[in-house]
C-alpha cells in the first residue's frame, strides 16, 4: 500500500537537459567577464560549453547551490561568497523550467487517488516554489522543502523524513521518485520506497543498483503503483 509520493524536482518533474542545459550557458556568460573565463566557470562546475550538457560528475547535476557557488568562487574573487551564493538563487528563480511530462494531469491522477505528494530538492525553496508555480501545480503540493528549508541536502534523508512526519505517514509506505543517485541513496535511507526515472541526466546503469524500478518518466508511476497494489 502507497500512501505518498515524494518528488525530487530538476530532472524528475522537469527534463534537466532541456531546463538547466539551457540556462547554464546563460547564468554562465552572465557571471563571466570573457569567453575563456565563461569556460573557466564552466569547467569548475561541469558544464559542457559546446553541447549545452553536463559531465557525469558535475555538481550542477544534484549539488546545492552553496556547493556550486564553492567551486564557482575561487574563479569569482570580486564577490563574496554568500553574494555569489545569493545571486545563483536570484539568477534560478528564472531559470525556465521544462516539463518532463505534462504535469498537471500526471500528479493531478496521483492526488485523486487519495495521495499525498511532496517534493524535496537540493535547489532552494524560493526557486523551487517559483518553477512549480510557473508549471501551474504548486497548489498539487502538500510539502515543499529545499536545502535551505532545514532539514538538510539530499543524499541525506532529512526531507523525506520531515515529509513522512508532517504527515504521521510510515515511510515504508512513501516513495520516493528521482532521477540520480543522490535521490535514491536519500530514499532508501528514509526507509522508503525508491524509483528512478531516465529524465534526468544518470543512466538506467547508474541507477537500477539502488532503485526497485527505474522508469523512463513519472507518468508510468500510476501503473506501477497498481501493479504493486495488483501483487
Amino acid at each position: 500500500m502507497i500512501d505518498a509520493v515524494i518528488f525530487d524536482k530538476d530532472g524528475t518533474l522537469f527534463d534537466f537537459r532541456q531546463s538547466w542545459g539551457r540556462f547554464a550557458g546563460r547564468m554562465l556568460a552572465d557571471l563571466a567577464r570573457d569567453e575563456g573565463h565563461a569556460d573557466d566557470l564552466a569547467a569548475a562546475v561541469g558544464y559542457l560549453r559546446e553541447t549545452g550538457g553536463f559531465a557525469p560528475d558535475s555538481v550542477m547535476i544534484a549539488g546545492t547551490s552553496v556547493e556550486i557557488a564553492a567551486l564557482m568562487h575561487p574563479l569569482l574573487p570580486q564577490s563574496t561568497l554568500p553574494a555569489l551564493i545569493h545571486r545563483l538563487n536570484a539568477l534560478s528563480v528564472t531559470a525556465p523550467m521544462y516539463p518532463a511530462v505534462p504535469l498537471r494531469p500526471v500528479l493531478g491522477a496521483l492526488r485523486a487517488r487519495g495521495l499525498r505528494l511532496g517534493l524535496a530538492t537540493n535547489d532552494t525553496e524560493e526557486p523551487a516554489r517559483a518553477h512549480l508555480a510557473e508549471a501551474g501545480v504548486q497548489d498539487l503540493f502538500d510539502f515543499i522543502a529545499g536545502c535551505d528549508s532545514g532539514y538538510g541536502a539530499k543524499p541525506e534523508p532529512g526531507m523525506l523524513l520531515a515529509f513522512a512526519g508532517t504527515f504521521g505517514l510510515d515511510p515504508a509506505r512513501v516513495v520516493m521518485v528521482g532521477d540520480s543517485r543522490h535521490d535514491l541513496v536519500a530514499g532508501r535511507a528514509a526507509g522508503m520506497r525508491v524509483v528512478g526515472v531516465l529524465t534526468g541526466i544518470a543512466g538506467r546503469p547508474e541507477l537500477e543498483p539502488h532503485a526497485d524500478i527505474v522508469l523512463p518518466d513519472i507518468a508510468a508511476l500510476s501503473g506501477w503503483i497498481d501493479g504493486m497494489t495488483a501483487v
